[in-house]
């Protein structure tokens, strides 16, 4: 809901970083799968119940997916890039609650398994609607430096963030939040479905 006046913020805070990591031969790619694999150790780390760990991965696996478009962005922005980049953050959207989910299965596995749904929901009709833009030639003025066409939502990637913060601050509320925030991704499953249906008819 709130990407599009985020992204220019970040955008400005990291341009220097980005500056630096170029100079320094590290490419977007690198960056990617770095933070990907930063946000693995952040999943076993849940799962061991070392929430703090597990914040600090969060934040560098975050960090890392803003500086890898921006690195990408100073040199040459590519498919591939790009392709990696949404395919990884949508992994790590799943795996992250699969941490609490095994770390206490029995007050965690069903809400897991609910906000895990709720992510195929917003992840598919974000995507499908992403394939048919692009086959259409139409493009996002809200996300103009993004490989795809991003179409927003009650809950994108700032409010995911700020859940997953919360979750590992207070592990024990995992299951309220969990299931209250599928409820919000539903409703934008919802409103992407209607999108798409009145636009592509």
């Amino acid at each position: 809901m709130i990407d599009a006046a985020i992204l220019p913020l970040v955008k400005r805070a990291i341009d220097r970083p980005a500056r630096a990591l170029v100079a320094r031969g590290i490419g977007a790619d690198q960056i990617t799968i770095a933070g990907f694999g930063i946000g693995l150790i952040g999943v076993l780390a849940l799962w061991m119940g070392l929430f703090w760990v597990a914040l600090v991965c969060l934040a560098l696996n975050r960090l890392a997916d803003g500086l890898d478009g921006a690195v990408a962005r100073l040199t040459t922005p590519s498919d591939r890039g790009a392709f990696l980049d949404i395919a990884l953050d949508f992994m790590f959207y799943g795996l992250f609650p699969l941490g609490f989910a095994l770390h206490d299965p029995v007050a965690n596995a069903l809400p897991a398994a609910v906000l895990i749904c709720s992510f195929i929901g917003t992840g598919s009709s974000f995507l499908a609607f992403s394939i048919i833009a692009e086959k259409r030639g139409i493009t996002s003025d809200a996300y103009p430096t993004k490989g795809i066409y991003y179409l927003g939502g009650l809950t994108e990637g700032t409010e995911t963030i700020a859940l997953f913060v919360a979750m590992c601050l207070f592990p024990v509320a995992f299951p309220w939040l969990a299931y209250a925030f599928a409820a919000l991704c539903a409703v934008t499953t919802l409103t992407r479905w209607m999108a798409g249906w009145r636009m592509f008819g």
